[in-house]
């Protein structure tokens, strides 16, 4: 693959570079931020591995300068920041996977490796939409005909999986396994109870019982 490095630290540049290199990668190095929005900019890469503080522009505006432009490049940011909120911002800024610093070569690989398969795709992924009703799963919000709708963290992941199968019907079971993790007694009135608060909270209906089976979600006309 062609890699785009943005790193400002020598030492970890080279160790990066030259682990790449190893593995049999074609890897563009720069050190400073306006020179990685030129080489964002201007090149043909299949990943971008970015540091997240650099000198110029920091990695954060490069990103989303990125997605904004519409470049769904792969990208996977390095960073000494590690903290939870830290990681949260460089994947809301549409980083497609976060390492901290120090690291590993060989997980560096890993997921170089992993986001390759994934591919640029991925970054459509992280919208679901049916009709009017939309979710973003990396800003973790719900809005319907562009108005934002609060739903519970449950909720949430109930609407993500049935947008996840839109068109499909989907069995209390099912819901019962993905959204709480483990499985219930299937006799269990947890699954519409739940699915009633959500369709209070959205307007239209969108959500559909099929007697006897579960829900389903689709477009509407």
């Amino acid at each position: 693959m062609r890699l785009l490095l943005i790193e400002d630290d020598a030492r970890v540049a080279d160790y990066v570079a030259g682990g790449l290199r190893e593995a049999g990668h074609v890897v563009d190095h720069v050190a400073d931020g306006r020179q990685g929005l030129f080489h964002v900019a201007g090149g043909d890469y299949d990943l971008v591995v970015l540091d997240r503080m650099l000198p110029n522009v920091d990695g954060l505006t490069i990103l989303s300068t990125m997605r904004a432009s519409g470049d769904q490049t792969p990208v996977l940011i390095l960073s000494a920041l590690g903290e939870v909120d830290e990681r949260v911002k460089g994947l809301k800024a549409g980083g497609d996977d976060y390492l901290t610093k120090p690291f590993a070569m060989s997980e560096l690989l890993a997921r170089i490796e992993t986001l390759a398969r994934r591919g640029p795709a991925l970054a459509e992924e992280t919208r679901l939409s049916a009709g009017d009703l939309e979710i973003d799963l990396l800003a973790r919000e719900v809005r319907q005909a562009g108005q934002p709708v609060e739903l519970t963290a449950r909720e949430f992941r109930i609407l993500e999986y049935l947008l996840r199968n839109k068109g499909r019907v989907v069995t209390r079971t099912m819901l019962l396994e993905k959204v709480w993790d483990y499985s219930f007694d299937p006799q269990t009135n947890i699954i519409d109870q739940h699915v009633s608060r959500l369709r209070q909270k959205l307007k239209g209906a969108p959500v559909q019982t099929v007697r006897g089976v579960g829900y389903t979600i689709k477009d509407r006309n």
